[in-house]
């Protein structure tokens, strides 16, 4: 909303009707507008208030159940949280056509997270590896000593890893720790581990760390699915020629998202609808 100045002072103190009141005279909102900010949803605005910054109100969106599901040979009707039509009826309709084939099968790697730590300013940084690699036993235990519950569980820091990229500011060591969270997102325990050993690391290696935390590209922990789909479960009228059709279809349109980023970011977009 455009406003003469954004600068509020002390805006954070206000309750969260005050910052309503004071965004209506700014912004020149009716009191339709205003009141269309509070009371949406169950989330009460004391909690909201608690869980971020500068709250004006609370928002709410559709909670829809897919049917049809059989995941590993049970069934399931599956929550969607989204606002976007067609995406649930979808869902509910694919895992329709795989039913008689059992619906879906999951696996999925163990629940290993990288933290990363960035080290710049190395002298020699291939020594610096070395000495990374050198001392990789002893950066593990001191990783395990941070959280001995999470090691009492199962999880903790399986293994370091050391690498050189090339950068605009020099070369940097990027040092990983892979780190089994076992049911947790595993921030926490990856962020607190990367600054443990921090000090650790600069000591070996002469260099400075500037980053240490969690990275999200968890190609350690992936979940997988899979299922069977006929030419006559993938036609509407079950026809063999017009379904295989149908599948080919499929199959070209993944082929263009895994040889084009362009097609590939709306691919991905797409199948991450509903999941968060």
């Amino acid at each position: 909303m455009p406003v003469d100045n954004s600068r509020l002072e002390g805006f954070y103190k206000l309750s969260v009707s005050e910052r309503r009141d004071m965004l209506a005279d700014l912004a020149g909102m009716t009191s339709e507008q205003v009141e269309a900010w509070s009371a949406s949803g169950e989330l009460s605005e004391e909690a909201a208030d608690r869980m971020i910054e500068n709250v004006v109100g609370t928002y709410s969106l559709p909670i829809g159940v897919a049917t049809n599901f059989i995941i590993d040979g049970e069934h399931y009707l599956v929550p969607f949280v989204l606002e976007e039509p067609s995406v649930v009826a979808a869902a509910s309709n694919m895992a329709k056509r795989c039913h008689g084939r059992g619906g879906f099968v999951s696996n999925n790697d163990d629940p290993v997270m990288i933290g990363q730590i960035q080290v710049v300013d190395c002298d020699d940084p291939s020594a610096a590896m070395g000495a990374i690699m050198e001392n990789k036993q002893g950066l593990i235990d001191a990783c395990n000593e941070v959280d001995p519950i999470l090691v009492k569980f199962g999880g903790g820091c399986r293994d370091i890893e050391a690498r050189l990229i090339e950068t605009d500011s020099g070369p940097m060591v990027i040092v990983h720790i892979l780190v089994d969270c076992r049911d947790a997102m595993g921030a926490n325990a990856v962020n607190t581990m990367a600054e443990t050993i921090a000090p650790k690391i600069e000591g070996m290696t002469g260099g400075t760390v500037i980053l240490r935390i969690i990275s999200n590209l968890a190609v350690h922990r992936l979940a997988r699915v899979s299922a069977i789909f006929t030419p006559e479960e993938m036609s509407d009228k079950g026809d063999t020629q017009r379904g295989s059709e149908v599948i080919d279809g499929i199959l070209q349109a993944y082929h263009f998202a895994k040889a084009d980023p362009f097609r590939a970011t709306t691919h991905n977009k797409g199948i991450m609808n509903a999941i968060s």
